[in-house]
């Protein structure tokens, strides 16, 4: 885990609130014959801006009122009215209207692959289908095949997705609750009654979901301590709350435990709530064949004297192991290599020198190719590739032969107005079709700087005919990198089948890199696969698949997912200067 401190912005309950009120708003608008379009795209494109925005929108009322709120992009008098109603009632009275007129569970069902507003309404009005339970119902009883637009294989398909929905209930994403549990963090350092404050659990071993938030804190008042956490606006409700340690239930849906701590005992603390539990069972036993005993209170002799308790790595020193990172810790042969001083120098986010994947207003981005470009280099990136959608991808308003040659000129005269500050690379992600040919002509690929190929659609192909379709496209040697390989949306949508050890291969042989994508429903892909491609000896990209300009943020989810399968920084190409990077994508 890394950089935890750092000035990364924190996620704004508020903000995703009313950006969630805003979407499901326009779901509803939506279903009503296309005579609201233009509300609708109103009401998305302030969903995405407020959704995104650093600065609380309530901050903004109370220093400069409506007409500040009116100063954000897309938001105008009528958007601007239902965001202050929120700010001072907690309520929208618009979205409650709709909510009696329509009264279905879209955030719900809306995560299910496939299923879109109008699907949704098909299934109210004709099945009465209202949320999840319903569908599962008209499923059992097989009356969605005789719908039109569904059939046996929607059935299929929707009972897959609810089957997904339900396995992943009560876990979140990594995305979403680390700038939760750095907000805080943020407020207990800043309450003036905590020496340290550290997260521990999961979310430390920078696992894809987590079940709650942990939290490991240094005081001499715990009590306060405890008083503070209790009354912070994250919290919704306390389910119990003690001197040295208390859970709250957090109005984003996880608990989260405090643990108040002596100075003494607190790496040992860190140790133990870390995890992974199958680590520390082996952690502890080699303690036991040293006649030591570990706890969470610290390392002791078999006098019951403390030896380590303070400092985690001085008690893996004590251990006769070489320090373990938090990413490493899953019994997956870490404790082997860090007995023999073995263990890989894991690559950093400071190691990261630029950014292959990103999107722009000319597909399915929310920002401009120069807005990009000033955030890119805002985090000091040197370089950066634009990769834009190609013209199958229909719903991301992917580019066509004509518009993609518009783009790259567009790209070569910003790369021109910042050439002495970044550089600047020409793609675009560019579908893979289904028979494992490019979606643009071998000219337009020709004047790309690398191509980045990934696949969209058909993702129901067999493994046989889906491992066929990815193996034409690398041996056909035009593609550079593979985007977001498996294709995966972690809670909602299953990974492509394909036969990795053909595939692994074959990139080996071509010299194709393999991506992982920080996107946080993604993290494509995920540790275990990232340790099957080592084997190969592949080399990979870790970029952000950025739609908007705070995404760039996102890389931080990619690096910990390459953590956790034990790259180094050699094994990542981006993490090249921009010399080296252009020869390695030119060879």
């Amino acid at each position: 885990m890394q950089n935890l401190s750092s000035n990364w912005a924190y996620d704004n309950m508020l903000n995703k609130k009313i950006a969630e009120l805003f979407n499901e708003i326009a779901d509803m608008m939506e279903l009503e014959n296309g005579e609201r379009k233009f509300e609708v795209r109103a009401y998305r494109k302030a969903a995405v801006v407020i959704g995104t925005m650093q600065e609380d929108v309530s901050e903004i009322y109370r220093n400069n009122g409506k007409e500040g709120l009116m100063e954000i992009p897309g938001i105008g008098t009528g958007l601007a009215d239902r965001i202050v109603e929120y700010i001072k009632t907690g309520k929208m009275q618009k979205y409650s209207d709709y909510k009696k007129k329509y009264p279905i569970d879209f955030q719900s069902l809306t995560k299910l692959q496939g299923m879109g507003s109008k699907k949704i309404f098909i299934l109210y009005t004709k099945l009465g289908v209202k949320n999840i339970n319903d569908l599962k119902k008209v499923i059992s009883s097989h009356k969605i095949k005789d719908l039109s637009g569904f059939g046996e294989k929607s059935e299929r398909e929707l009972s897959k997705g609810i089957n997904l929905f339900e396995s992943s209930k009560g876990r979140m994403l990594l995305g979403e609750a680390l700038p939760e549990a750095e907000s805080i963090i943020k407020k207990l350092r800043a309450s003036g009654s905590v020496e340290k404050a550290e997260i521990a659990g999961s979310i430390r071993r920078m696992k894809e979901t987590v079940g709650d938030i942990d939290i490991l804190v240094i005081s001499d008042k715990p009590e306060k301590v405890m008083d503070i956490a209790s009354n912070l606006e994250e919290v919704s409700g306390i389910v119990v709350k003690g001197s040295t340690k208390t859970t709250l239930r957090l109005s984003m849906g996880l608990t989260c435990d405090i643990r108040v701590l002596r100075k003494n005992n607190f790496g040992a603390a860190m140790q133990y709530f870390i995890g992974s539990k199958e680590h520390n069972v082996k952690v502890r036993q080699i303690a036991i064949r040293k006649g030591y005993k570990l706890s969470e209170y610290g390392l002791f002799d078999k006098n019951g004297k403390s030896i380590a308790g303070q400092d985690e790595a001085e008690i893996y020193a004590k251990l006769g192991l070489e320090y373990i990172e938090p990413e490493m810790r899953e019994d997956r042969g870490e404790i082997e290599l860090a007995m023999r001083n073995e263990l890989p120098k894991l690559v950093k986010l400071d190691d990261i020198k630029g950014d292959l994947h990103m999107h722009t207003k000319h597909s399915d981005g929310s920002n401009t190719i120069e807005e990009m470009t000033k955030a890119a280099m805002s985090l000091g990136r040197e370089y950066i590739g634009f990769t834009d959608h190609s013209k199958s991808e229909h719903v991301a308003h992917g580019m066509d032969e004509k518009r993609v040659n518009l783009y790259f000129n567009e790209l070569d005269k910003i790369s021109d107005k910042y050439d002495n500050k970044i550089k600047i690379l020409k793609s675009a992600e560019t579908d893979i079709l289904k028979d494992g040919s490019l979606d643009f002509n071998r000219k337009t690929l020709e004047r790309m700087d690398y191509v980045l190929g990934s696949v969209h659609t058909n993702l129901n192909m067999s493994k046989e005919d889906m491992t066929k379709r990815i193996l034409k496209c690398i041996n056909d040697g035009i593609i550079n990198i593979i985007g977001h390989p498996t294709d995966r949306l972690i809670n909602r949508r299953e990974p492509i089948r394909f036969d990795m050890e053909k595939v692994f291969q074959a990139a080996k042989d071509n010299g194709v890199i393999m991506e992982i994508n920080s996107f946080p429903d993604r993290l494509d892909l995920n540790d275990e696969n990232i340790l099957k491609a080592k084997e190969f000896n592949l080399n990979f990209s870790i970029d952000t698949d950025s739609h908007k300009t705070t995404d760039l943020k996102f890389m931080r989810y990619g690096i910990g997912t390459a953590r956790r399968g034990w790259l180094t920084k050699s094994e990542v190409i981006n993490t090249l200067p921009y010399g080296k990077i252009v020869k390695l994508l030119n060879g």
